[in-house]
């Protein structure tokens, strides 16, 4: 299981992104990703660059809740180059936009709302979306599990698992190890954490960024190897 560090808090990229990035250097991440949002294209462009630089893979995430801004932000992407599209629900002209290019997509799958985002939807409706979108041409589901509020977001976690042949990324709110070994269990594919790391949420005790972000990593080594055992 993969540990996806967003470079955000409260659903937005962090303004100081850059600065920030350049401190944890030495952290031996491999997948780094940011929000649509919180600071200018350019900033955002020379981020990308300096990710890519690092041999990470990117992941650019879409909280814009309007079609017209979801949509920009897809052709973001592109003009970009990540590797990954996480969220958004408008996902056939989304995919359309994303055509030709190399950006894999993984759209929100339920019903997410507002900013913070928070996912209504039930379990049957989490799969059924899944289904679809797997077979609109989507590379797996981004599912904000514990920002849910009609279901049990391990429920959840289970009906997309069942559901989805690709990739399946968990995001939004993870905020203890026992969420993290739960998702390992489930056989989630990769999780996000941006704001736990910064607050230093997972791991009171640890003061630095660097700290946080090299105990995250090593639970996700941790937990996916006992998934693997039983």
């Amino acid at each position: 299981m993969e540990f996806i560090f967003m470079l955000t808090r409260d659903d937005q990229t962090v303004e100081d992104c850059l600065s920030v990035l350049a401190d944890i250097e030495d952290v031996p991440l491999k997948h780094i990703g940011f929000k649509d949002v919180g600071v200018t294209p350019e900033v955002l462009r020379e981020l990308h660059k300096r990710i890519k630089a690092r041999g990470a893979t990117s992941h650019l995430e879409v909280v814009s809740t309007s079609r017209e801004a979801a949509l920009q932000s897809a052709k973001m992407a592109v003009d970009l180059g990540v590797d990954h599209l996480l969220g958004g629900t408008f996902v056939t002209e989304t995919l359309e936009i994303l055509s030709g290019s190399n950006v894999q997509y993984l759209p929100f799958p339920g019903h997410p709302t507002g900013h913070p985002t928070k996912l209504g939807g039930t379990a049957e409706e989490v799969a059924a979306h899944c289904i679809a979108f797997e077979q609109a041409g989507a590379g797996g589901v981004d599912l904000l599990a514990f920002r849910a509020t009609d279901a049990d977001p391990l429920d959840l976690v289970k009906a997309a698992r069942k559901a989805t042949q690709g990739t399946l990324v968990v995001a939004g709110s993870i905020s203890s190890i026992s969420q993290i070994e739960a998702l390992a269990a489930a056989g989630v594919d990769a999780f996000t954490i941006g704001q736990a790391a910064f607050t230093g949420t997972i791991f009171p005790r640890f003061g630095s960024l660097r700290s946080q972000l090299q105990e995250v990593l090593q639970a996700a080594r941790d937990t996916a190897k006992s998934s693997a055992l039983n």
